[in-house]
């Protein structure tokens, strides 16, 4: 009997894994097929039956992907974007968190709940009056357009309150006996103990940012300010589309997401796990 339970917990435990390994397969083939992709002649591309092996792997496209148009200025300019955007938002959303979620004033709660409301609207509703302010202020193809729209975020506000729910109170208030101030007690007490969501919200503001497309593309004219996502769709013309190159820019362009992924996915499970929990 107990040779039978082991042999269908092994079994059990087969086919388990045979589903993960799928998944992640299936997962993996989009990924997979763009590399190949980028290293394929422009009109090995359209084969069919289509293949993952290229005959003989163009390398030379990556080099001219990058010196087609002007790369290096669109990575100069994301990055420019990111080391801006990534820093502030963090800090304007752990302010907003810190308040909603440590403090008490009169109606807290409601003005929390009406400020995450706005969640719901789309965000091409606002694409519009964001452009018209942009444009009232003479910022348009200028950093300023493409950085201070993204310096606050609702759900970063969310994330990072519900995160600060789950801190014992206890220091917070050993702090104020021994006469801390709310701000000694946010940087010095809250932040250091809340790595794990600045982590978390880290990786998706650098993410949200890195790949921002729409917005650069309305508010940019010129080279000088248009940012890697925007180069991409560069590669497209009103008649055909160069896809060995294109991808070849995408592979590029993914690789400083996965390199900051795994440099705080340790970080980004563990806000994820924590995130949520309530005291």
């Amino acid at each position: 009997m107990k040779k039978r339970k082991g042999a269908l917990k092994i079994l059990g435990d087969v086919v388990t894994y045979a589903i993960l390994l799928f998944v992640a397969l299936t997962m993996l083939i989009p990924f997979i097929w763009m590399i190949s992709t980028s290293l394929m002649d422009k009109m090995e591309v359209f084969q069919f039956p289509p293949k993952f092996i290229p005959n003989e792997p163009k390398w030379s496209n990556y080099k001219n992907a990058m010196t087609i148009v002007p790369f290096n200025r669109y990575f100069i300019n994301s990055t420019i974007m990111v080391v801006t955007v990534v820093p502030v938002q963090l800090l304007f959303c752990a302010m907003a968190a810190y308040a909603f979620s440590r403090m008490s004033f009169p109606g807290r709660d409601s003005i929390f709940w009406m400020f995450l409301s706005t969640m719901m609207i789309p965000g091409i509703v606002t694409l519009i009056p964001s452009f018209l302010i942009v444009k009232a202020l003479n910022w348009i193809d200028t950093y300023w357009a493409l950085i201070v729209p993204s310096f606050f975020s609702v759900w970063g506000t969310f994330l990072l309150r519900q995160f600060f729910l789950t801190l014992p109170k206890n220091l917070e208030d050993a702090a104020r006996i021994d006469g801390a101030s709310e701000w000694m007690i946010f940087w010095r007490i809250v932040l250091p103990l809340s790595k794990p969501a600045l982590a978390t919200l880290g990786i998706f503001a650098f993410m949200a940012t890195w790949k921002a497309f729409m917005w650069p593309l309305l508010v940019t004219r010129t080279d000088k300010m248009r940012t890697v996502e925007v180069g991409i769709a560069y590669f497209k013309t009103q008649f055909e589309v160069n896809w060995p190159y294109q991808m070849a820019a995408a592979v590029v362009v993914m690789i400083p997401i996965i390199v900051i992924f795994l440099i705080a996915q340790k970080y980004f499970v563990e806000g994820i796990a924590l995130t949520g929990m309530k005291e």
